[in-house]
């Protein structure tokens, strides 16, 4: 095969340029097959995508639908320290907390927050603390055990 000799695939150069408004006999005279009058008959009658006709389109009239982060946030059963100071028991763990409707959700891990005074010696287990629970913990004489 050589430059000079190479051909056309038979058939592939059979489609002639489509000619328009050249008379009635072409089949696409007058109109150019644009049918009759008309916004889409004109030169530059397209209209862009979701265009209603000047009613307000449903991409305007639909509300928008944000973004939130907090299906990524960890999530706690917010126990008070004041909510503990009414129990007389010396050890208050989570499965306590559970038990006395303390902590609501069982699936999720507890955390202790507020600032009261506890009796001393008493013991208060949970996945976390806040500092100020923490602080009135150690005031208090009391001991704040911290779960994994």
């Amino acid at each position: 095969m050589q430059l000079h000799n190479l051909e056309y695939k038979k058939g592939s150069r059979n489609h002639k340029e489509k000619r328009v408004g050249r008379g009635h006999g072409s089949g696409l005279g007058k109109t150019s097959g644009r049918g009759q009058d008309g916004q889409k008959a004109r030169k530059s009658g397209m209209v862009r995508l979701a265009f209603e006709g000047g009613q307000t389109p449903l991409y305007r009239r639909v509300p928008k639908v944000g973004f939130n982060n907090d299906r990524f946030a960890n999530k706690y059963n917010v126990v008070t320290l004041i909510s503990l100071v009414k129990y007389e028991t010396k050890e208050l763990t989570v499965e306590f907390m559970y038990a006395n409707k303390i902590a609501k959700n069982e699936d999720l891990p507890i955390k202790v927050i507020g600032n009261a005074v506890l009796p001393s010696g008493t013991v208060v287990s949970a996945h976390k603390f806040s500092k100020g629970a923490l602080e009135s913990i150690s005031n208090s004489k009391a001991k704040a055990q911290i779960l994994e």
